[in-house]
C-alpha cells in the first residue's frame, strides 16, 4: 500500500506500519502535531492506561484510570434514558472516585415535532427529541474535564461529540437489536450475511 493516496487500511493484508513502515510518506508532519499541549498530555495518559492495563482491565476501569492520570476530578456522564438503569450503576462507580455530573438524552423536553422531526409514533402529540446539544451545553457549563458517553443514538453521538468542549470517550455503544454488542453484527454469520449478500 505503499505511496497510495486515499488509506484503505481495511484491505491490508500486511500491516506494515505496525513494523514501523510509514505507508503514505507523512509520519513526520502528523508525528509533529502529537506536540500540540493539550493533545500531547492527552495522548501521553492514554498510552500509559494502554501500557500498563492491556487486557488486564475492562473497558469501565480504563476510563477511571485515563481520568485519574489526567487528573481530572469532575467528569460528564451523558446517557440515552432507554440506558437510565445502566446509568445509574455507571455513575455510582464513578461517583467513588470523581464527582459526577449526569445528563439524560431527553433533557429540556423539547417536541420532536418543534423541530420538524420524524416521530417514532406519529400518532402521539408530543414525543420528546434526544437532544444531545443540551446535554453537552449543560456538562459544558458544568465544567466537566471529561465526557462519558452511554448510548447515545448513531448521529446524536457525533452531534454531542462536536457540541463537548471537554474530550470525550465512550463507555456504551448502543445497539438496541443486539443487547448494545454492535460487533455482535459481524460476528453472527446470519446478520453479516444480509449486509454481505455474496460472503
Amino acid at each position: 500500500m505503499t505511496g497510495q493516496a486515499t488509506p484503505v487500511c481495511a484491505a491490508c493484508q500486511t500491516r506494515n506500519c505496525r513494523d514501523g513502515q510509514d505507508c503514505f510518506g507523512n509520519a513526520e508532519t502528523i508525528r509533529a502535531r502529537y506536540e500540540d499541549q493539550r493533545v500531547a498530555r492527552l495522548h501521553k495518559a492514554a498510552t500509559a492506561i494502554e501500557a500498563r492495563h492491556y487486557c488486564r482491565e475492562p473497558r469501565i476501569r480504563e476510563i477511571a484510570l485515563f481520568a485519574k492520570e489526567m487528573e481530572y476530578r469532575k467528569l460528564g456522564l451523558a446517557f440515552c434514558i432507554g440506558l437510565a438503569a445502566e446509568a445509574e450503576i455507571v455513575a455510582e462507580i464513578f461517583s467513588r472516585e470523581f464527582e459526577v455530573v449526569s445528563v439524560c438524552c431527553k433533557v429540556c423536553g423539547i417536541s420532536k415535532k418543534s423541530l420538524g422531526l420524524e416521530q417514532i409514533h406519529p400518532e402521539q402529540d408530543h414525543e420528546t427529541t434526544c437532544n444531545p446539544i443540551g446535554q453537552a451545553t449543560l456538562l459544558n457549563e458544568a465544567g466537566t474535564e471529561l465526557n462519558i458517553v452511554c448510548g447515545l443514538c448513531v448521529g446524536h453521538d457525533a452531534i454531542f461529540n462536536t457540541t463537548s468542549r471537554a474530550p470525550v470517550t465512550t463507555l456504551i455503544t448502543k445497539d438496541r437489536v443486539l443487547a448494545h454488542n454492535p460487533i455482535g453484527a459481524i460476528y453472527s454469520q446470519y446478520i453479516r450475511r444480509t449486509m454481505l449478500p455474496s460472503a
